[in-house]
């Protein structure tokens, strides 16, 4: 941990402002705000809990309730685009977690994608393995969905720190679920050299991406990861409560083994048979009937990532995070908060946690003069950075106003 005044402090209150201006100038990624409906006035740094509406989803949805349902009713199942949505939508958002075609299938909530993956991460490993390892300071869902995957499949829960999973891991370890990025502290573990480290040791990976995902590269297929599970409501902006996200690397898919095998997983979802086959490929992750209006309404939030690089964003968001703490350090008086979020490049995502006392009252406060960030108990502020829409005098304005609170 660091303290936020004294780590960044190369800024004066005067400059800030300019130099906030001026970078937004050059930012190559502004004019992508357009993007998005934002108000007016309103700095929005809650992207990292839901991620603010993209402007062609509302034309998108209506169409959809008007004509596909309105007038096409049932026929819109097998004329229009909503039976191979779950993997049309999970094709369209594959490159921004780094997964080729065919890996990624969309729908159903993160907890439920997360406990098919665990199950099946355990169905795939090899016999004689007893251990589950989980993130200690992982969500808490997260940590209730391993509890129930493991008495399922006969293993033991481990909590480690993600910072020494790798030494955790031995011949007993069957599963080994990580968060990209801590909810809390915005840290970004390392997914490369975790996941090379469960492969040495013969365990299958899990990686929770709901933090990373449309905020920095992840490369599933590069790095080797086995299953991967994401929410779309934060940075990919799909609306609140849009489907989540199922990835399983073609390695595995003929070997998964879904604990929730519904129809639309089924090899013949028509056939109506009483024993299951699974469908080939990623689609055996599909379990019921899609919700279609949350699907389309995603499909079309993504249409805000054409011609993005995720790479691009990253370097924003890195530029972002270290201007915001700058700020922070010019307009909050010394000794007021305390950064929880690494200062390193390397072990950051895309948001700023902030400690302080009276950290709810403080949030309530940032809202009620149009900062909007969020608060996690019992004494951490957070600040979520999605560089498609927040820009740097964004970040300016909010440390300014986190100032004058404390002022």
């Amino acid at each position: 941990m660091s303290d936020a005044n004294s780590s960044y402090g190369a800024g004066s209150p005067a400059d800030l402002a300019a130099r906030a201006a001026a970078l937004d100038t050059a930012d190559e990624l502004g004019k992508l705000r357009d993007r998005f409906s934002l108000p007016d006035g309103v700095v929005y740094l809650d992207g990292n809990s839901l991620g603010a509406l993209t402007t062609g989803v509302a034309a998108r949805i209506a169409q959809v309730i008007t004509h596909e349902w309105g007038t096409e009713l049932i026929q819109s199942w097998s004329t229009g685009t909503w039976w191979t949505a779950p993997e049309r939508i999970g094709d369209k958002l594959s490159p921004l977690i780094g997964a080729a075609p065919g890996q990624t299938v969309v729908g159903d909530s993160t907890s439920v994608n997360l406990f098919k993956a665990l199950v099946g991460a355990a169905r795939l490993a090899g016999p004689g393995r007893t251990r589950m390892l989980v993130d200690a300071s992982t969500f808490p869902t997260d940590g209730y969905i391993a509890e129930s995957a493991a008495r399922m499949t006969g293993l033991t829960v481990m909590p480690v720190d993600p910072s020494r999973a790798a030494e955790a891991m031995s011949e007993d370890t069957a599963v080994v679920l990580l968060n990209h990025v801590d909810y809390r502290t915005g840290r970004l573990h390392d997914l490369p050299a975790l996941t090379a480290a469960a492969r040495a040791a013969g365990a299958v990976t899990v990686w929770d991406l709901c933090h990373s995902a449309g905020a920095l590269p992840v490369g599933l297929d590069e790095h080797g990861v086995d299953l991967a599970v994401g929410c779309t409501y934060k940075y990919l902006n799909g609306g609140p409560g849009s489907p989540a996200y199922l990835y399983i690397a073609e390695r595995h898919q003929q070997a998964f083994d879904s604990p929730l095998p519904g129809w639309n997983g089924h090899a013949e979802p028509f056939a109506m048979t009483p024993d299951y086959t699974p469908a080939a490929g990623a689609v055996r992750g599909r379990v019921g009937t899609p919700d279609i209006l949350s699907m389309l309404a995603l499909e079309a939030a993504l249409d805000a990532w054409d011609g993005v690089s995720v790479e691009a964003v990253r370097a924003k968001s890195l530029a972002l995070t270290d201007f915001f703490l700058e700020c922070v350090a010019a307009y909050v008086p010394a000794g007021k908060v305390e950064s929880v979020t690494p200062a390193e490049h390397g072990r950051r995502g895309s948001q700023v946690s902030l400690r302080t006392e009276n950290a709810r009252a403080v949030m309530d406060d940032l809202i009620s003069r149009g900062v909007i960030g969020d608060f996690r108990a019992p004494d951490v502020l957070r600040f979520g950075f999605t560089p498609l829409y927040v820009g740097f005098a964004d970040a300016e304005r909010a440390a300014r106003t986190l100032g004058h609170i404390f002022g």
